[in-house]
């Protein structure tokens, strides 16, 4: 937690000098990047808001995520991610997002996604999207806490 309190103020001095807000879409991390930029003093002044859209129908409902989308892909996926971090900035005012969707475990891996794989999707409003699949090892909380911090390096990576 202390490292990702750290990263999450690094993301902090980077918006704040943009004058960037930022919003967060989760589903695995059910809110923990929120809760993170939020345990800061002052968050209000460089984050929006966070979408916690655990179930696909969340992410259809809140995020505009495509159903077709969801069922072609599966929601751990880039194509999921992409749309969940376009439909943060959409339904909110900030420039820049996070979207996270992945299987923390123990249960819920699939074929060719074994627990531990958690898809990332940064986009700004200038348009510049990212994506990427990781595969981490550890227990649930363990997962979760690797994929926030993943989160905020992106975030800070597309801030600088």
């Amino acid at each position: 937690m202390k490292k990702n309190i750290e990263l999450a103020t690094q993301l902090a001095d980077n918006l704040l000098e943009k004058g960037w807000m930022m919003s967060c879409a989760e589903s695995c991390t059910g809110g923990g990047v929120a809760y993170v930029a939020t345990e800061i003093a002052g968050s209000s002044q460089w984050f929006e808001r966070g979408f916690v859209t655990y179930t696909n129908e969340a992410k259809h409902q809140m995020l505009a995520v495509d159903v077709e989308t969801i069922e072609r892909y599966g929601a751990v996926s880039q194509s999921v991610v992409r749309e969940m971090a376009a439909g943060a900035l959409t339904f909110s005012n900030a420039q820049i997002s996070v979207a996270i969707s992945g299987i923390a475990g123990p249960g819920g891996a699939t074929e060719g996604k074994p627990v531990g794989t958690v898809c990332f999707g940064w986009q700004t409003v200038e348009g510049e999207q990212r994506q990427e699949t990781c595969q981490f090892i550890g227990n649930r909380q363990e997962v979760r806490e690797q994929a926030i911090e993943h989160a905020y390096k992106g975030l800070i990576l597309m801030t600088s």
